[in-house]
């Protein structure tokens, strides 16, 4: 696929100038679903003090967030509708134009009816796959007791489901979980995942940074998991060009530009920066590679993982 300027010359890089996807965003509506976390007014999460995004984030508030980059196409994650409202989040989403493109639902893989609640998201052709956060952040972790479904015999046969049903995985974690996410995942060979947020960097010392990395390396071994770069200032509110730049560059270095995508996370990072600042930041970060290797991150990584 080669791209091209209004005046027809070949375009010699692969930026946020040319169509990108953005793996990694959300919407929501407080008329049509109950989001726990979004009427929870003045308690802090693990990201932050959520007040400023409190509010209904819909289509258009998303693509108005810049005339500068706007994405192709868009990928959907759920974003903690209560469990009565998952398939009704699905439903609302599908009806979204012209973002999402795909969606990523919500659904608890270790509930006895998760057959049938798959079924039930499946009714809308934008269904890709699932996310069941794993981990957040240790202490918040505690709250939800996500940790423990590593070991639950009902979460690995949710697991094994999404792997015959042919839908994928979007994989929220934190790096001190990766050797049991390693073992979990031997039941499931098979099954396409991607990791979001990079694996979760909290612990951004020397020290903490080599073991994400070297996390990182054991979960790249995985042949059919890819890693999305995103969600970034979640850990690094205060961030700059030169903070995000080694870690992605080693998430690239260790997945290779065929196994990485970019997402912006928003509205959730808008809590730490401008649509335009994240996505000049990743230009800028992927300045040295080549233009197959850009399109890669870019674009064909998500098309092809979320089959759009």
């Amino acid at each position: 696929m080669q791209f091209y300027s209004k005046l027809g010359s070949e375009i010699t890089v692969y930026t946020t100038k040319n169509p990108f996807i953005d793996a990694h965003h959300h919407l929501w509506n407080l008329k049509v679903c109950h989001y726990p976390w979004l009427m929870a007014k003045g308690e802090k999460r693990f990201f932050g003090d959520p007040t400023p995004i409190q509010k209904n984030y819909l289509a258009q508030d998303f693509l108005n967030e810049s005339h500068q980059c706007t994405p192709a196409k868009s990928v959907h994650i759920q974003v903690g509708a209560a469990l009565q409202d998952e398939i009704k989040e699905t439903a609302w989403l599908q009806e979204q134009t012209p973002v999402p493109t795909a969606i990523v639902a919500a659904t608890d893989l270790s509930a006895k009816n998760v057959e049938e609640q798959l079924l039930s998201h499946r009714a809308y052709d934008k269904l890709r796959g699932v996310r069941q956060i794993l981990g957040r952040h240790a202490e918040e972790d505690k709250k939800h007791n996500s940790d423990m479904l590593l070991e639950h015999p009902g979460f690995i046969a949710g697991l094994k489901l999404l792997e015959r049903e042919g839908l994928s995985f979007d994989l929220q974690m934190i790096p001190p979980q990766t050797p049991r996410i390693l073992k979990a995942m031997e039941h499931v060979p098979e099954l396409r995942i991607s990791i979001c947020h990079a694996g979760s960097p909290w612990d951004q010392s020397p020290e903490g940074l080599a073991k994400w990395r070297k996390g990182m390396k054991d979960l790249a071994n995985l042949p059919k998991l890819t890693c999305k770069i995103s969600g970034l200032g979640m850990f690094n509110p205060d961030w700059q060009v030169r903070d995000l730049r080694p870690i992605m560059l080693d998430v690239i270095e260790i997945f290779g530009p065929q196994r990485v995508m970019l997402g912006s996370n928003f509205p959730v990072d808008k809590l730490y920066s401008s649509y335009d600042a994240l996505w000049n930041a990743y230009d800028e970060i992927t300045a040295g590679f080549s233009i197959a290797e850009r399109r890669s991150m870019y674009y064909d990584t998500a098309a092809e993982f979320y089959q759009i």
